[in-house]
């Protein structure tokens, strides 16, 4: 019987995407290495626990979920997230950002400045840049002002990520058009916290590091993976959590890499793509990717 491996989720790394396993295991992903793996037949998707302690109850949970969790543990996981705006004191400096996914996706969020632009690499930002840094609160403040007067969500779904993508402006300069008009007018607004040192407008692309140049339009994302399924394709790109994978019929697909924790994988034994795929509703520009 082939071992079976159980996927802790994509890391971004300084050379570029790593999937980690739990036990520690690393596989780095170069463009054009082949990812292909299994469920194994009969298994269940089991919840990963919260907060590195696992489930109690290892329950089942819904092949659909990126979060991977049961009630209980999404509970307990989200009582401690900063994005819940569940925790005031801590003491770190914050960053508040802007990021752009495509044309008229912009969001702004917080993290902090000593994970410096690992966040937006995970959050799969075409291009971003900082606004200021100071204090969590003042961040927090700073932040929902500039949703309430720039009309601006800190929520982008990442279905509209992966649609846009393989549709980008070619140019450094036009992707980053958008995120300059929009500081601009972010920091002619008063009400700015006294606390949070504001940053000038330099915005970072991500479209070399994710591998996005060229990026052929795909047919579809991954919506669950099932047991006995199997997944097979090259690597074109990756972009936050998702892999863009082309197949052996020449489709390219996405895979969101959180489906595939909780699942005990196994080497593929086919050369298909054997679970289901959700059809994009986008017009042509659809991202690709699959895993």
């Amino acid at each position: 019987m082939a071992q079976a491996w159980k996927c802790s989720g994509l890391r971004w790394s300084a050379d570029g995407p790593v999937l980690v396993w739990d036990g520690g295991r690393r596989s780095a992903l170069t463009w054009g290495k082949r990812v292909a793996f299994g469920v194994a037949e009969g298994g269940v998707r089991t919840c990963v626990g919260a907060r590195g302690h696992a489930c109690p109850v290892r329950a089942a949970v819904s092949g659909r979920s990126t979060g991977a969790r049961c009630e209980e543990c999404a509970r307990l996981d989200r009582a401690h997230s900063v994005a819940a705006d569940t925790i005031a004191d801590d003491p770190r400096p914050y960053r508040v950002y802007l990021a752009w996914f495509g044309p008229g996706l912009l969001k702004v969020g917080i993290t902090a400045e000593e994970r410096g632009s690992a966040r937006l690499l995970e959050q799969g930002a075409v291009c971003f840049t900082w606004l200021g840094t100071g204090p969590l609160m003042a961040a927090r403040r700073t932040e929902e002002l500039l949703r309430a007067a720039l009309g601006v969500p800190d929520r982008i779904p990442y279905v509209v990520k992966r649609a846009v993508r393989s549709a980008l402006p070619q140019t450094e300069a036009e992707r980053a058009a958008e995120v300059a008009e929009l500081h601009a007018r972010a920091v002619r607004l008063g009400g700015w916290p006294e606390s949070l040192e504001r940053a000038p407008c330099q915005c970072l692309d991500h479209v070399g590091v994710f591998g996005l140049d060229g990026l052929p339009t795909a047919v579809g994302e991954v919506s669950e993976l099932v047991a006995g399924g199997a997944v097979s394709g090259r690597l074109l790109a990756a972009a936050g959590p998702d892999l863009h994978l082309v197949t052996g019929s020449g489709d390219t697909v996405v895979i969101d890499t959180r489906l595939m924790r909780g699942w005990e994988l196994v080497p593929a034994v086919s050369e298909q793509v054997t679970v289901p795929i959700r059809q994009f509703k986008a017009p042509p520009g659809v991202q690709s990717g699959l895993f």
